[in-house]
């Protein structure tokens, strides 16, 4: 039984594996502009995977939104017009250095004050079970 679900598992990850392999975007035929590509896949975030850049990432949104940013050079944009654009339909949140102004802090201080919100917990607690650890006999 073992044995059918992990090769169950297997194919499964061997076809999606597949299925991914090929869908990277065309290359563009003049190196400076397939440069310009690279630098603005890299300033801005997989909405999928958050943690990387279009240019990193193998997720289909990212795809999609690297072949976009390619046809809208060709097509004459400039960089501020295509970070215009997508920050227009995304926000602020696919940048992936993000402007520091009111709409933005939670992106900027949200993971501070995260870790500062656990360590006061985690330190209330610690306080509780010492006061509990004294007042047993």
């Amino acid at each position: 039984m073992m044995r059918a679900v992990f090769a169950f598992l297997l194919a499964a990850f061997c076809v999606t594996s597949a299925a991914y392999a090929d869908y990277g975007p065309e290359k563009l035929s003049d190196p400076k502009l397939e440069a310009r590509a690279v630098a603005l896949q890299r300033s801005f975030r997989c909405l999928v995977c958050q943690g990387e850049s279009l240019d990193e990432s193998n997720a289909q949104l990212a795809g999609d939104l690297r072949r976009l940013i390619r046809a809208r050079i060709l097509a004459g944009d400039s960089d501020r017009q295509i970070t215009d654009f997508l920050v227009s339909r995304y926000g602020d949140v696919i940048l992936m250095k993000p402007p520091l102004e009111p709409g933005t802090y939670i992106l900027w201080f949200g993971p501070l004050l995260i870790l500062v919100a656990g360590g006061a917990i985690a330190g209330v607690i610690v306080y509780r079970a010492r006061l509990r650890l004294r007042g047993s006999p």
